[in-house]
């Protein structure tokens, strides 16, 4: 069935307004009309059975039946990755919440070569992949910060999975030492972090630095690989 991100509260017969673009996917591209059923979710009251109930010249209106699935979250799992090439950045994104992180959070590093950031279209993928993933929120993703500003705000009780090209500890067992709870994967930049840089994050007393394996993977690969190691040590993939 198809499933739609809404941002109208759901309750019992509470009407509900998808954007004009959702409006056209379902009319024109699904081809629904009055009566069909789909869910919808909104990141804060589960999902539930809709049903169109009505086709208007600028979009739809749908009414809320029924809760089918109570409101849940995923293990509290940030993706922070220097922000690189912009096709490699979307693709990052759809994977973070496809992989169940709850936020993507894009840093500035010495060494970042940026494309222009469209968070919309970042938003939009987000989005997207949340709806066929079946997950019932979707991740944030935040404007770009420096990495030293980051650090310098850092959460007391937060992990940090630095993933140094360098060299570290095997993950899943370095992981799963460090147990579970928030926890954050750091992903360099293309020419990788600064001398400086990975002093500071290997000093850390909440980092734990980690490797990804004997050869050298491009930032969007590395993420995958890393949200992967990080899910089969201390995430919910034994659920």
């Amino acid at each position: 069935m198809i499933r739609l991100h809404v941002a109208s509260p759901l309750a019992p017969a509470a009407a509900v307004a998808p954007t004009l673009d959702q409006s056209r996917y379902l009319t024109q591209v699904m081809r629904l009309k009055a009566g069909d059923d789909l869910l919808a979710f909104n990141g804060r009251d589960g999902e539930w059975r809709c049903t169109i109930a009505e086709v208007l010249k600028k979009g739809v209106i749908l009414r809320a039946e029924e809760q089918v699935r109570p409101q849940s979250f995923g293990p509290d799992l940030e993706l922070i990755v220097a922000v690189v090439k912009k096709a490699r950045v979307e693709t990052i994104v759809e994977k973070a919440a496809e992989l169940g992180a709850r936020r993507v959070r894009l840093v500035l590093t010495k060494r970042t070569n940026a494309d222009r950031i469209r968070l919309d279209r970042l938003d939009a993928i987000a989005e997207e992949a949340a709806e066929q993933t079946g997950r019932l929120d979707v991740p944030a993703v935040d404007d770009p910060i420096r990495l030293d500003a980051l650090l310098d705000g850092w959460e007391a009780d937060r992990r940090l999975m630095f993933c140094d090209e360098t060299g570290g500890a095997p993950a899943v067992s370095a992981l799963a030492a460090a147990g579970a709870g928030p926890w954050s994967i750091l992903i360099g930049p293309e020419g990788g972090f600064s001398p400086e840089e990975g002093e500071r994050l290997r000093s850390l007393p909440f980092t734990t630095a980690v490797s990804l394996g004997p050869r050298i993977l491009r930032a969007d690969t590395a993420a995958i690989a890393a949200m992967t190691l990080w899910q089969a040590a201390v995430g919910d993939w034994d659920r």
